[in-house]
């Protein structure tokens, strides 16, 4: 069995659609259908047709993922999709032969049908050279190294993983791919945050983080919280609208939807017009379904979106959180070349 990283859109543009229709899938709208492809050298020459402005090392990255998609990736193998809309992984298994659908929305046109096992796991579930590997900036990749097939399997299995034993291995192919430093830098953040703001340190993190924004907070003190970890409104005194609710969960595992419900229910005992449910493990696809219809009343902040946040209002926090979580902010340049048109 082979592992099979396929990303949808450089900004996740695609993952819902993937996701909802039981597909991998890939940008490349400007390709034909790729069915009578034989070789690697006739695709090789349909894209030098079709860019023709592309350098040569470009083509040949082209084709590598290409090929990858259309002809390596075998029934039964391992999908994983690295979701950029929330800080979840999802991963399925491939069902199908490739297939041309051009009646799908832009960028779904080239496309493998995958069985999702799972659409929701926290990104902390994996070691870090795993998020490593999966911090390629292509659009598909194998993921091979360091006992992969049998870490993500036990994950799937709902166990830890395992790590990667004493055959861990960097070499400089896993340089080259992994250049997306904004998402490895995103995944050490995390990773910080989670050893040092467990349980009632978090709801902590997250009040400050509002009154970066101009909130006035109470966190309520660690122990039965009633419901509520941390009020919040505007105004000198936290008097003024919007009042806010907020129910934060520093638990590994994404939660389900009765606790989104537990909180709309302490919004009305405390008379907040708006609430916000922070779970550091992401949220099941029930949740994220029945905040879409409370969009006026509820956010979610999962683990991705809180270091968001951070990342935003960083200056603004207490120096003394900032000693505990000491950062620093730098630019870097991103090659054009490693920028694939299939995200």
């Amino acid at each position: 069995m082979a592992i099979w990283m396929v990303r949808a859109g450089k900004n996740g543009e695609r993952e819902e659609f993937a996701l909802e229709n039981n597909l991998a899938l890939v940008g490349w709208d400007e390709l034909p259908d790729l069915s009578p492809i034989v070789s690697r050298d006739d695709l090789k020459a349909l894209m030098v047709a079709t860019f023709p402005e592309a350098k040569p090392s470009m083509v040949w990255n082209y084709v590598g993922q290409v090929w990858a998609f259309r002809d390596s990736i075998q029934a039964g193998d391992l999908v994983i999709l690295p979701l950029k809309t929330r800080s979840a992984i999802a991963i399925g298994t491939a069902k199908g032969p490739y297939e041309y659908r051009p009646d799908n929305p832009e960028g779904a046109h080239h496309t493998r049908e995958v069985h999702w096992i799972r659409k929701d796991i926290p990104r902390a579930s994996f070691g870090q050279d795993i998020l490593y590997s999966l911090g390629a900036f292509r659009t598909v990749c194998q993921i091979q190294r360091n006992r992969a097939e049998e870490r993500i399997q036990a994950v799937l299995q709902g166990k830890s993983d395992p790590g990667p034993g004493t055959e861990h291995v960097v070499d400089s192919e896993d340089v080259e791919l992994a250049i997306d430093v904004e998402g490895y830098a995103g995944d050490q953040i995390r990773s910080e945050i989670a050893q040092k703001f467990r349980g009632h340190e978090l709801a902590r993190l997250v009040a400050a983080l509002l009154e970066t924004e101009g909130y006035q907070t109470r966190v309520s003190p660690p122990g039965p919280d009633g419901g509520v970890d941390i009020i919040a409104g505007r105004g000198p005194m936290g008097f003024d609208p919007p009042r806010l609710c907020v129910q934060v969960k520093s638990s590994d595992q994404p939660i389900d939807v009765h606790v989104l419900r537990e909180l709309q229910g302490t919004m009305k005992n405390f008379g907040a017009e708006q609430g916000l449910l922070v779970a550091w493990g992401g949220f099941k696809q029930t949740v994220l379904n029945e905040a879409r219809q409370r969009f006026f009343e509820v956010r979610l902040w999962d683990a991705g979106d809180l270091v968001e946040v951070l990342s935003e209002q960083y200056d603004k926090l207490p120096k003394d959180l900032q000693a505990e979580l000491p950062l620093k902010r730098i630019w870097i340049l991103v090659p054009d070349e490693q920028a694939g048109t299939g995200g």
